[in-house]
This record gives C-alpha cells, structure tokens and sequence, in this order.
C-alpha cells in the first residue's frame, strides 16, 4: 500500500493505533485531532486518503465533506463513527463519503478498505460502496428516534445496504420476524431518498383485497408505496398487484414490500406467485431477529429508557444483574416487545434502579423466556452458525461481504463463548482457562481483547 494518509480523530490511542497499522503497511500518515488542521493540509493539497471521524473538537467531519469535494474532488474520505445508527451511514453517504465504518472498527478490514481507496483515487474512480450524488446532509425532524441502533456486523451491513439502495429505482422486499423494524427500514427509505417529498403510502393487505391497487398508485404520486403484510396476501390479490406492478407508469411510487419473516416457505409450497417475488425482490432488505445481536441490546434498551424519561418525566436505568437478564432473554417479539417492556418498567418503578427480580417479573409474563442463545428445535450448533454465517452472507445482496469475514465470524464466536465458560465457572480464570484447555495469559488476553467484564461469583451446580 502506497499513498498519504491524513487520520483526524479526537481519541488520541485512535490516531496512534491508524499512525503503526498505516506506517507498517508502507503509507506515510499525518495524524491530528483537529478539523481545522485537517482542512489546511487538504489545501496545502496532502494527502492521498483522508480517515475521520464524525465528532470531532472544532467540528463535524460529515459536514467537512463537500468543503473537502470542493478543494480537492475526487479525493477519498473514509469516515469512522462511535455513533452506530442508521443515520450515521446515510449522513456519510448523502455527502459522498467514499466509505464509512463503525468504531469498533476492525483493524485489517479498514486497512483493506484504505488500500482499495488509495488505489480507486490513483484510477480517479469512485468508491464501490457509496455511489449517492453530491448534496446536503439530510435532517429529517425526529430522526433521532429511530430505534435503528446497532454496532453488530449484520446491522452495520444492513445500514449500508439502505444507504446503497434508498435511491435506486429498484423495488425493494424488507423481510425480517414481526417487531424487529421493517417498517422502519421502509420508511427510512423514503425518508432520506430523493422521493421525501412526495407522499408515503402504507398498504395493508386488506387494501389490495378489497381497494384499487390503481388508486393506491395514484395517492403514491411519485413517492413510496409499501405494502405490508406481503405473505397474507391471497391468490386474487397477489394477481391484482401483478397487473398493478406491470402497468406502474415511469413517474410512478417506488414499490416497498414487507414481509414478516420470509417468503421461501410460501413459495415452496405454492401459495405466493413466483412471477411477483421477482417483480419485488429488486432489492432484499433482512432484518435480523434481537436474539441474533446480543450486543445491540444494551445500545437499545439505554435509547428507550431516555426516550421513555423523556416522554413520562422519570428516569430509570439497568442495574448490571437486570441488563443480564435482558442480554440472555430470547426476545420473541423482538425490538417492539424490548421497548414496551422498558416502557412499562419506566413508568410502574419506584426505584432509581432497576433490579434483577423487577426485570424477571416483567419478563415472566411473556412467553419463551429461554437464553437468546437457543437454537432451532433439533438444531446442532454446526447447523446454527451454519444458519447465521449464510443469513450473513445473504445480507449483502449480490455483492460479498467485505475481506476479513473469517476473523469476524471466530469474533462473533469468541467472545460469548468465553462469556458462558466464565459464568460457569463463577469467574474462576484458572479454571476457565483449563475447561477452554487454552493458556491463562491467553484468556486474560481475550477478555481484555473483547472487553469481558468478570464477576467472581459463587456457582451453583
């Protein structure tokens, strides 16, 4: 890898961290905390790659884009953000990012990515993962309370893929389990598209059985036309939106189907039109189950506990025993039953903190109160993580996912497996250690690796 690297960030072991990695990958790296700086280096017309972070002392690093475009088109930015949500990845993709990563970044993943930015601005061509025109950030009022929140690989992939596509002509097929957010991806899509200005249409399948389809089209005008429940659809009605979707006009709505949890096993059994899944799988949007991203949910449950103290006046938070048990709770109604739940909590506690027994008490009255971790009936773990690595790759669409997915994966893996073995042997390290049959110092190494908290505690068997 050859080229100038201009690192801007305000985390000080961040900037040393991309100063080694870059140097020994054979770039030479100007490294600093400030925009400011940033922007006369640009000028001074260095560098060859710029790495940013969002919030930065003196400024916004998304906002600093099109001034960079302007002094010096063409060049690559890559943008790194603490601030995993949906909003981040469309912002940097509205202002001609040439990619964007989520911190915890993965080390060699980003450095990949330098080396095919630093190749693509030697080529003078764009970058392959944002291709959105040069514009204004959008703001959206209210956007702060999408509950799109995640860190984890498979939201992180999702939220790139909306920031790909929410300008395509393509039609697009949102499919996920009921409450884990599809509406909100639909509506994200038309939100932060070229098309927010124009109307929003949601059609349920009662509307298509017993409405116009015609009519729904016309209120669309230019804008989005989703159609919920996609699955329920009956055969008259799966063939009165075929003629819909073979006479929709140039100028017409873009078409969103959502469907709750998949199509495959309609499809296999006869009972959904092959010919109207290709007609809307222009683009397949998955979104994954909570019990899927353990760590999101922490992020999640803090962002309806300020939502709630907002909305009723009281504030409430997790104790470490409570966030435990949500962590571990299957979730089977997946981010819409996680938000009530904390709603609830918030408006019928007492206390400050909320306790281990509270949580269990209100997660007792819902079923399938099982690990998160429990597979399929019959399931093998090979077979799970079979399950999980596909759905990943399927994620991406026709593209692959970007280098590095074997370190991930055995991330992925690492630490929860680490995480139990340490429950189970009540924080013992010694004992850990020998029951993985791998070195102490290399599980010292993993927990501070993978930032596992350790609590000595006494287990009963």
């Amino acid at each position: 890898m050859d080229g100038t690297v201009l690192v801007a960030d305000d985390d000080r072991t961040i900037r040393t961290v991309l100063t080694q990695a870059l140097t020994r990958a054979g770039c030479r790296v100007h490294a600093t905390s400030s925009l400011t700086t940033l922007l006369r280096w640009v000028e001074e017309g260095k560098g060859d790659l710029i790495i940013s972070d969002v919030i930065m002392p003196d400024g916004n690093g998304i906002e600093m884009l099109p001034r960079i475009s302007a002094l010096r088109p063409g060049l690559p930015v890559i943008i790194i953000s603490a601030q995993n949500t949906i909003m981040t990845a469309i912002q940097a993709t509205e202002a001609d990012a040439w990619d964007y990563l989520p911190k915890p970044f993965d080390l060699p993943d980003l450095l990949q990515r330098s080396a095919r930015a630093l190749e693509s601005g030697r080529r003078g061509t764009r970058g392959a993962v944002v291709k959105a025109p040069l514009r204004e950030v959008v703001e959206v009022p209210g956007d702060s309370d999408l509950p799109l929140v995640g860190r984890t690989p498979t939201m992180q992939a999702l939220y790139r893929l909306v920031a790909r596509v929410m300008n395509a002509e393509l039609p697009a097929l949102i499919t996920g389990e009921s409450g884990t957010g599809k509406s909100l991806i639909a509506r994200a899509l038309h939100d932060f598209s070229d098309r927010r200005n124009q109307p929003f249409v949601l059609a349920s399948a009662q509307d298509l059985e017993l409405g116009d389809p015609a009519a729904l089209v016309a209120r669309a005008r230019a804008g989005s036309l989703v159609i919920d429940g996609l699955a329920d659809l009956g055969t008259q009605a799966q063939a009165r939106l075929v003629r819909m979707l073979d006479t929709l006009p140039d100028d017409g709505p873009r078409i969103i189907a959502i469907a709750d949890g998949g199509l495959t096993p309609a499809l296999e059994a006869g009972t959904f039109r092959q010919d109207l899944y290709y007609r809307l799988g222009g683009v397949t949007l998955h979104v994954p189950p909570l019990r899927e991203r353990i760590e999101d949910i922490p992020l999640l449950a803090e962002h309806f506990l300020t939502r709630a103290a907002r909305e009723t006046g009281t504030s409430r938070r997790l104790s470490a025993q409570a966030l435990e048990v949500v962590r571990q709770y299957s979730w089977p109604g997946n981010v819409r039953q996680l938000e009530n739940t904390i709603r609830r909590l918030v408006i019928t506690g007492q206390e400050a903190e909320i306790g281990r027994a509270e949580i269990e008490g209100a997660l007792n009255n819902h079923p399938a109160a099982s690990a998160a971790g429990e597979g399929r009936h019959g399931e093998t773990l090979s077979e799970a993580v079979g399950r999980h690595v596909r759905r990943y790759f399927e994620l991406h669409g026709d593209e692959l996912p970007p280098p590095g997915v074997y370190a991930r994966i055995l991330h992925e893996m690492e630490a929860p497996l680490i995480e139990i073995s340490l429950e189970y042997t009540g924080g013992n390290q010694a004992r850990c250690a020998d029951l993985l049959g791998i070195n102490r110092n290399t599980l010292r190494k993993k927990i501070n690796e993978l930032d596992i908290r350790v609590t000595r505690r006494r287990k009963l068997m």
